[in-house]
């Protein structure tokens, strides 16, 4: 089992900065990939970025290029989303999600089996 917590968000102004966290516990395999998704209401869940757990195989969606970084915290099992230059419409809930399926396909959110409850990032314009 793993168990996943989100922290970071906030509400910030257009044109700001967040640095969103996702702590893991439990038995992380080597061969997973950590995704982050956001979910605004009345649209569909989205990955953003997703990184392999030992910190290669980065990919991002269309929407977050050049202004969301993934990283990942040596040796301890903490994951990041560096968000930058903050839109309204990135307003969302984000999620960290991971697990031995297909997480390691950007957006595929059945493809994870473990997931976080989520932080909120509220942007105004």
């Amino acid at each position: 089992q793993v168990q996943l917590v989100e922290s970071g968000g906030g509400s910030v102004q257009a044109g700001g900065s967040l640095k969103l966290s996702c702590a893991a516990s439990g038995t992380i395999y080597r061969d997973y990939h950590i995704q982050w998704f956001r979910q605004a209401p009345g649209k569909e869940r989205e990955g953003v970025a997703v990184m392999h757990t030992t910190g290669g195989d980065t990919r991002y969606a269309d929407s977050v290029l050049d202004r969301f970084t993934i990283s990942r915290d040596s040796p301890e099992y903490i994951w990041y989303l560096q968000m930058n230059n903050l839109k309204p419409e990135d307003t969302a809930m984000y999620y960290c999600a991971t697990g031995p399926g297909r997480c390691w396909a950007l957006g595929e959110a059945t493809g994870c089996s473990y997931w976080g409850r989520g932080t909120q990032v509220t942007v105004s314009s």
